[in-house]
């Protein structure tokens, strides 16, 4: 059987919410996922956008507002400095549109990441007066650490406008204001907002302020097809905020009220609007704007969500469908060679744990801690807690992926390192890293405590409890994976036991389209509100294996008169017994399409082989 979480411990109706009991009249398995998702009030729920939290509560907005109001009647010219990527490109486009909108004169710069890293550094703020002479620049997605930027544009007489998300426990540069909900001092209680959720507030206030002036404005939430495609793509928590933004988002795109260059990206990738889902933004949307900012240059992917011409669009979709196949044959490429260092390590790992344990037998020691750990083995506790990798010929555009799909596979927080510049990997060259992590280990803050153990190792860093990016030079490489493992020594074992939850078993009845249907379009599932995800022990009908690799069933459930179709990619051929009568699975309810007939199927994600007799 699978060893599994429940998210919510009861099914009895009257041991829900009391507020929620009336939502069991049209599912007890939809009341159940609320409660487990800490949903106790139905006002949780719901989407109008008068259930937003108000601008004014998010510190330095009224300050933001009115330079901006002064800068767009005054004519001054405005610079957007965005991030390269989905959630930057989202960010400068909605500036752009907003900003032209309300008579602005805008533009937008975006830092080449192999040229110039990541932030208002000195160097972009010097690119950016000498391309555009700017009075004021305003960073979108970053800026919060960016003190000798924000200094070297005051040098010059420009006003700086910060708008950022990510995390500092820094004083903020002294920019002429700074918005970011989770600077120091600021009572925003949403905390989730991601870079274009912060343009968005920013925005709608100083909308809203010349509306009540009489000035020329816009109405920002026609753009929230660009917030909901930022917020997802940049993994943002799914709080009742942020699912309310997405919300409005994903149906304006489903309506056709979206920008050109969205519509012209599902062309490329083959999806019908009207069936977008959520998940779709960071699956399908998210991964081909990022390709230009992993693979090229940001601006494409920027162009692509400004343009009002259809050819255009198109265009500019091809050539991000062109970058993101090929981030996905670099990608491939360095998964492989990161797979097999990997094995590699364990098979020398488990080499040294022989020896070691050889030793440890002939000299019969005493019981004592190993690694700061009771150890009542007489084999040293050497597992790894972390994968941290680099290679000379890597791609520091793909990086991220890479790292997130090691923390995938092994269950460990993995930061993956590139050059910064392929040509110069000398000790004393900067070598790039991005991090991505486990529940329980807030990555940002390991990094930092690095940082604060042996300030030599690392130049800077930056980023969320999920992920992180940071240089170092390459010759301090190995202290830092040596700093960085002592770190994760020092957290509790069950942190790196990975907990697979479950919303428990479904009805009979659940078991159809129409639920299946009703369950996708039920909430905004995503990071923070997670997709709902039931299991079962099924009776197996048949089965075959596909191209050597996928698990398709067929399968009886109690009180379902029809045969269950489930789909396993990708399965472990180690935990099957061709033999099995009864099998025990995690699954997600699907829709499979074929030949234009629609038809229920489980999305296997685990399964167990149920012992007979």
């Amino acid at each position: 059987m699978l060893n599994l979480t429940p998210r919510y411990t009861s099914t009895r109706v009257d041991e829900l919410p009391t507020a929620l009991q009336p939502l069991a009249a049209q599912s007890l398995t939809l009341a159940r996922l609320y409660a487990g998702r800490g949903i106790t009030e139905p006002d949780e729920l719901e989407t109008g956008l008068a259930g937003l939290l108000p601008a004014e509560m998010l510190h330095g907005v009224t300050e933001a507002v009115r330079l901006l109001d002064i800068a767009i009647d005054d004519g001054q010219r405005i610079l957007i400095v965005g991030d390269f990527d989905c959630d930057g490109a989202t960010s400068t486009a909605l500036m752009m549109r907003a900003l032209t909108k309300m008579g602005a004169v805008v533009d937008f710069l975006v830092p080449d990441r192999f040229k110039y890293g990541y932030g208002l550094t000195p160097e972009i703020v010097e690119l950016g007066i000498e391309t555009y002479r700017p009075d004021m620049i305003v960073t979108v997605d970053n800026g919060i650490s960016s003190h000798e930027g924000v200094a070297r544009a005051q040098a010059d007489g420009i006003i700086v406008i910060i708008t950022d998300h990510h995390l500092t426990t820094k004083q903020t540069p002294p920019a002429e204001a700074v918005v970011n909900p989770n600077q120091l001092g600021c009572d925003f209680t949403s905390k989730a907002l991601v870079g274009v959720g912060v343009a968005f507030y920013v925005l709608g206030r100083l909308a809203k302020l010349r509306r009540e002036a009489g000035k020329s404005t816009v109405q920002v939430s026609q753009y929230l097809d660009l917030v909901a495609l930022g917020t997802i793509a940049d993994v943002g928590v799914l709080d009742k905020n942020n699912r309310i933004l997405v919300h409005h988002g994903l149906n304006a795109i489903r309506q056709g009220r979206c920008c050109l260059g969205i519509l012209a990206l599902l062309e490329q990738a083959g999806r019908d609007p009207k069936q977008l889902h959520a998940q779709d933004f960071g699956f399908v949307l998210g991964p081909r704007i990022n390709a230009a900012g992993r693979m090229d240059n940001m601006r494409i992917g920027i162009e692509c969500l400004l343009t009002e011409d259809w050819s255009t669009a198109q265009r500019l979709a091809q050539e991000l469908e062109q970058l993101n196949r090929t981030r996905r044959q670099v990608e491939g490429e360095m998964r492989t060679q990161a797979d097999n260092i990997v094995a590699a390590l364990a098979v020398e790992t488990d080499n040294d744990m022989d020896e070691a344990s050889d030793v440890i037998t002939q000299s019969k020691p005493e019981k004592k801690a190993v690694n700061g750990t009771d150890s009542n083995s007489t084999r040293p506790d050497t597992a790894k807690r972390s994968i941290v990798l680099y290679q000379d010929d890597w791609h520091q555009g793909v990086i991220g992926i890479v790292a997130g799909r090691l923390k995938e596979s092994h269950y460990l927080p993995s930061i993956v390192f590139a050059p910064a510049d392929t040509a110069r990997t000398d000790e004393g060259d900067a070598i790039k890293g991005s991090a991505r992590s486990i529940a329980g280990v807030h990555v940002r803050d390991a990094i930092e405590q690095v940082a604060e153990r042996y300030p030599e190792l690392i130049t800077h860093f930056g980023g969320h409890a999920m992920a992180a990016g940071l240089t170092i030079k390459r010759g301090n490489f190995d202290g830092f994976v040596t700093a960085f493992d002592e770190v994760m020594a020092e957290m509790n074992d069950d942190v790196f036991a990975e907990q697979k939850f479950t919303d428990g078993a479904l009805q009979a009845s659940d078991f159809s389209l129409w639920f299946a249907e009703h369950l996708a379009d039920a909430s905004i599932w995503g990071h923070g509100f997670a997709p709902p995800i039931f299991d079962g022990i099924f009776e197996v009908l048949s089965f075959k294996v596909l191209k050597d690799k996928h698990l398709k069933l067929s399968l009886r459930y109690p009180d379902v008169q029809y045969p269950i179709e489930a789909i396993y990619f990708n399965f472990d051929s180690d935990v099957w017994d061709y033999r099995a009568e009864q099998v025990h699975l995690l699954f997600q309810l699907d829709i499979n399409e074929w030949n234009g007939k629609q038809s229920l199927q489980l999305m296997v994600k685990d399964l167990a082989v149920v012992e007979q007799g």
